[in-house]
């Protein structure tokens, strides 16, 4: 059984998807759920704790088991599911990055890139440290994929949706430069 917390991040979640991050505020998600925006603090201490808590619902939708095979296998199926879950979702990637640079939440795909790499023996310095660069590449590739479908959609720019992505490629090239630090050949 649910309870209200989990309601409002629901809610929360669908109002991102039809109005932007931009426009999901307290006074929104409050008439959403037929209450005064006021009610929300019973459950969040301020916006920015609600948002941390959407992230985290986003990512633990999107979640998908790391499969069994080499670590670099493992380390770009969690970068592939970090991107498809913020894809799902208008504005995703920002409401993730954001939640990520407040320190806030929407630590999993680090936590899982950081056990991956230092499972591959890299130390845990430079684990930390390729995890960080790992996700700047993610968040970094799925907020433009979002803003530029989202500005061709407004009309904004004359572009239509892309054809195709380089992110298996560009995430093949990060990758490679991990296995230079563990000393292995590059694929």
């Amino acid at each position: 059984m649910r309870n209200r917390r989990e309601d409002v991040v629901e809610r929360a979640l669908d109002v991102l998807d039809r109005h932007g991050l931009a426009d999901l505020s307290m006074r929104r998600l409050g008439t959403e759920l037929g209450v005064q925006p006021s009610a929300l603090y019973h459950h969040f201490a301020n916006k920015q704790t609600l948002l941390a808590a959407v992230a985290d619902e986003l990512l633990a939708r999107g979640a998908r088991p790391v499969p069994a095979g080499s670590w670099d296998q493992r380390v770009s199926a969690v970068c592939t599911g970090l991107r498809e879950s913020m894809l799902a979702y208008r504005d995703g990637a920002e409401l993730v990055a954001t939640v990520r640079a407040f320190g806030l939440g929407a630590t999993a795909p680090y936590d899982a890139l950081v056990r991956e790499l230092a499972g591959a023996g890299l130390p845990p310095d430079r684990a930390a440290t390729a995890a960080g660069t790992l996700l700047h590449f993610v968040l970094g590739h799925a907020t433009d994929e979002q803003i530029h479908l989202q500005a061709g959609s407004a009309g904004a720019i004359a572009d239509g949706p892309r054809e195709g992505s380089d992110f298996e490629l560009g995430l093949a090239i990060v990758v490679d430069g991990i296995r230079a630090l563990l000393g292995a050949p590059a694929r």
